[in-house]
């Protein structure tokens, strides 16, 4: 299957930004600039407390909700926590996991980040599952042994239906808010690596349906190259999505 059977996905990671009333006019602001946007899988994935709100501006859009992270347990004495039908019911699609962030600060590891996507698939959302190496990796030449333990901890277990419900972001950490953004060819490389992951785990078929996203500095300059690579099937997009200008244009580069 080649490229043009996977539809391209881009997802605007809005991090801890956007109050209410903020994320209300840029989500109506990227509305109109997006309604034209075919062949392309667009989500917004705000903060907890805008979520309920930023689903009813999106209704009967073509955009879709993602929330930025989720616990795995449906309910309980979890103080702080939210569910996965609890995001359900908000209107959410996805559900972003194991962003770098999380593992940076929060101690999200392999486990949980495999325990929160089971969780996910089991309610019929879909995970955004993220990979990526530090700089540090890189630069010692560790970069596919992390990709390779981050890939196979975080899907262990999934059924190939399952997996091929999620999506893979590949997000290079040292490229993610520092300006830097790994090259195209950087980029491809790594992506290719995590389909030949699949392939080895699963099947060449099932490898080559699978959407792997690319993150990191992602922005309307370098967008287009970007996705243009023959495994790199969209973008997790982090800054330049709380611009709905810069965030419409890198939808529309990914066309």
């Amino acid at each position: 299957m080649g490229r043009t059977m996977r539809t391209p996905i881009i997802a605007g990671n809005w991090k801890l930004n956007n109050t209410i009333s903020e994320a209300v006019a840029l989500t109506t602001a990227l509305k109109d600039l997006v309604a034209d946007c075919t062949g392309v899988e667009i989500i917004v994935a705000p903060t907890f407390t805008a979520l309920a709100t930023v689903s009813d501006v999106i209704k009967g859009s073509n955009i879709r909700l993602a929330a930025q992270d989720v616990y795995w347990e449906e309910s309980g004495a979890f103080t702080g926590e939210v569910s996965v039908p609890m995001l359900k019911d908000v209107g959410c699609d996805y559900v972003i996991i194991g962003h770098s962030e999380r593992r940076q600060y929060f101690g999200e590891t392999n486990e949980s980040v495999n325990q929160k996507a089971k969780a996910v698939l089991s309610h019929d959302l879909q995970p955004i599952v993220c990979v990526g190496e530090q700089l540090e990796d890189r630069e010692a030449g560790r970069t596919e042994e992390v990709i390779n333990d981050h890939v196979t901890g975080g899907i262990a277990g999934l059924s190939a239906a399952q997996l091929l419900s999620g999506v893979i972001a590949y997000e290079p950490v040292w490229a993610i808010g520092t300006g830097k953004t790994a090259t195209p060819a950087q980029a491809q490389e790594v992506h290719g690596y995590i389909r030949k992951l699949l392939k080895d785990a699963y099947s060449d078929e099932i490898a080559s349906q699978i959407r792997i996203q690319y993150g990191g500095s992602v922005k309307p300059e370098n967008a287009a190259e970007l996705m243009a690579q023959p495994d790199v099937d969209g973008a997790l997009v982090g800054g330049a999505s709380l611009q709905a200008e810069s965030f419409a244009q890198i939808v529309k580069n990914a066309l």
